[in-house]
């Protein structure tokens, strides 16, 4: 064998070990943006939670940040426009590195959703993510790209592709018709639930009052109380004045909040499983606002309005 040819299998290994990274990289990128697609409901309510954006431009930013990851994977994977990509790349990690500082400033020791809810990393492990990505691409800023005419209509396709797929996949609440509020109420069995023991003692006909219907094991039920335990907290709403009716056990209830990061407001568990079913047609979970005994506001998960529940909650 010619003493030449490992020096030629390493001038190989160098000029391809940084291109198969990149495409490493890319491929990391378009994963993490599919698995926050098939999380997306968390991904927008862990957005919101910074109480930056409303809720309903917290669904746009959940989805734009989404596809601005998406275009950035292809851009890596296709090897074209490497400065653009390679740049894009390194705002979008500091960015997302900005975040999670402030978010270790603020205490907070929740998911990031930077893998959806399949992999859970707290703000200390994301923020050692981002730094060892950026590390890795400090080796390929020289990576040669290839040079074809096509590389913006590429961009653009991509842009194109992945705003289409996500916003098809997992269109905003609010751009959809789930998003009007359903009358789920059957008010007839609502009154005598709240005139019959557990609820009657809980004066739920004086002022402004929020009862709940949840049951302790419904993953849509978890993400309402989150998003109301928010609402809650930005808008001073008096918190003996929410009430949450589980149906469920002892211990699905400790649980339940623990999953939901919900605030601990009043709860009861209502034994009479027929009844309850019948005062909300079924429906999990079921969130009612009221103001001296009258029904004001109710919604399900995909339809609380911030903007009315804002009044309700703010009005004097």
């Amino acid at each position: 064998m010619s003493r030449h040819v490992p020096f030629l299998y390493m001038t190989k290994f160098k000029q391809i070990a940084p291109i198969a990274l990149k495409v490493i990289l890319g491929m990391v990128f378009i994963a993490s943006a599919i698995l926050k697609i098939f999380d997306m409901d968390k991904f927008e309510i862990y957005i919101y939670s910074y109480h930056l954006f409303s809720l309903n431009f917290s669904f746009l930013v959940a989805r734009a940040a989404i596809i601005v990851e998406l275009v950035l994977g292809v851009g890596l994977v296709s090897n074209t426009l490497h400065k653009f990509y390679w740049l894009g790349s390194m705002v979008m990690l500091a960015g997302y590195t900005l975040l999670l500082i402030y978010a270790l400033c603020l205490g907070r020791t929740d998911s990031c959703h930077c893998f959806g809810d399949y992999l859970q990393l707290d703000p200390k492990q994301s923020l050692l993510k981002n730094v060892v990505l950026m590390m890795l691409f400090l080796p390929i800023y020289k990576v040669k790209e290839w040079r074809t005419p096509y590389r913006w209509l590429i961009f653009f396709l991509a842009l194109l592709a992945s705003s289409i797929t996500v916003f098809a996949v997992s269109p905003p609440d609010n751009f959809t018709a789930a998003y009007d509020s359903d009358e789920n109420l059957q008010m007839e069995f609502f009154n005598g639930l709240l005139n019959d023991p557990p609820l009657d003692s809980l004066n739920l006909k004086e002022g402004r009052q929020v009862l709940c219907f949840f049951s302790t094991g419904c993953e849509y039920c978890q993400m309402a109380a989150q998003k109301l335990s928010l609402m809650q907290h930005y808008y001073g709403f008096p918190p003996d004045h929410i009430t949450y009716v589980f149906m469920g056990s002892e211990e699905g209830m400790a649980r339940f909040y623990e999953k939901s990061q919900s605030s601990k407001y009043r709860n009861v568990q209502y034994d009479n499983v027929v009844n309850l079913l019948k005062a909300i047609d079924g429906q999990f979970p079921t969130l009612v606002f009221m103001e001296d005994g009258e029904v004001v506001y109710q919604y399900g998960f995909r339809d609380m309005k911030e903007a009315e529940i804002k009044a309700f909650f703010t009005q004097p």
